[in-house]
C-alpha cells in the first residue's frame, strides 16, 4: 500500500496500491501516519511517488460509496489531516508525479513544496465536477496560490484535466522529466536543498508558507459537513454511480 524507501537523508514514501494508487481509509491513513513520522525519524525531505503512468487516481469512489455518513465524514476529516500534515511538514516535500494525476493525486500535489511531473500524455488536474463533486475552500486556495485566480477558477469549474506540458506551462508542476527519471529528479531537488544552510532554509520556507499552513488549518469542520452533504446528494450519488458502472464495463481489447 505505502512503500518506504530511504535515500540518505531523503525518504521516499512510493504510493502501491495497484491498479490506480486510489485513496481509500487505509492509504490516507498510512500516509497521513508517514508523513507525521518521517522528520522523527530522521528525514529531512520527503518524496512522494507513485508508480509508472500512474501518480495516484485520487478518491477510491467504489469503496467510498459503500461508507455510510459517520463513516465518510470520518474519512473526509481524515483527508484534511492529510493535507494539513503535507501542508504544515517541517521538512520538504516533493511529489514526483509519475504519471496521470486526476482529482485527490493532483490535491495531494499541490499541497508539496515542488512537483516534478512526467513528460508525456499523461493529464492532472481537479476534474471534481466532471465527477458530481465541488472542490472545497481549502482546496481551492491551494490552486489559486500555485497558479493564480482566474486560471485556478476556469480549470476547477470545468473540471479541466491538461497535459505535463500544459501544467508547466502555467505553474501547476515546476520541472517535466522522462517517466523513468521523475522519481530521480525529485531526489535531486531535495539534495540541492539539503545542501544550503538548514536553519536559514527552514525558517525562509515556513515564512513562504505561511498562509497555506493558516489556510488549512483555520477552516471550520463544516467544510467536511458540506462536502458529505454534497456527496449524499442525490446528483452526486447519480453520477458518481455512473462512474462506477463504467469503470465495471470490460475494456476493448
Amino acid at each position: 500500500m505505502l512503500e518506504r524507501l530511504r535515500h540518505g537523508a531523503v525518504l521516499e514514501l512510493r504510493l502501491a496500491r495497484p491498479p490506480v494508487n486510489a485513496l481509500d481509509p487505509a492509504m490516507v491513513g498510512a500516509l497521513a501516519s508517514a508523513v507525521r513520522d518521517a522528520p522523527g525519524e530522521g528525514a529531512r525531505a520527503i518524496v512522494l511517488s507513485g508508480s509508472p503512468g500512474m501518480f495516484c487516481a485520487g478518491l477510491d469512489v467504489p469503496k467510498l460509496l459503500t461508507l455510510d455518513r459517520p463513516a465518510l465524514t470520518a474519512f473526509w476529516g481524515d483527508f484534511f489531516g492529510l493535507l494539513s500534515r503535507l501542508a504544515r511538514c517541517p521538512v520538504p516535500i516533493v511529489a514526483a508525479i509519475t504519471g496521470h494525476s486526476p482529482a485527490g493525486g493532483a490535491v495531494l500535489s499541490i499541497f508539496c513544496d515542488y512537483r516534478v511531473m512526467a513528460r508525456g500524455p499523461y493529464r492532472i488536474g481537479l476534474n471534481e465536477v466532471q465527477v458530481g463533486l465541488s472542490v472545497p475552500p481549502r482546496i481551492q486556495f491551494a490552486l489559486r496560490r500555485l497558479i493564480g485566480a482566474h486560471r485556478a477558477e476556469r480549470l476547477m469549474v470545468a473540471g479541466a484535466m491538461i497535459d505535463s506540458e500544459e501544467a508547466l506551462r502555467i505553474g501547476m508542476v515546476d520541472e517535466l522529466a522522462p517517466v523513468e527519471s521523475v522519481t530521480a529528479a525529485a531526489l535531486g531537488w531535495c539534495e540541492r536543498h539539503l545542501e544550503l544552510p538548514p536553519l536559514a532554509m527552514a525558517a525562509t520556507r515556513r515564512m513562504a508558507r505561511a498562509d497555506l499552513h493558516e489556510a488549512i488549518g483555520g477552516a471550520e469542520s463544516h467544510d467536511v459537513e458540506d462536502f458529505v452533504d454534497a456527496w449524499f446528494s442525490d446528483e452526486t450519488q447519480r453520477v458518481l454511480q455512473a462512474l462506477v458502472e463504467r469503470l465495471k464495463r470490460p475494456k476493448p481489447l
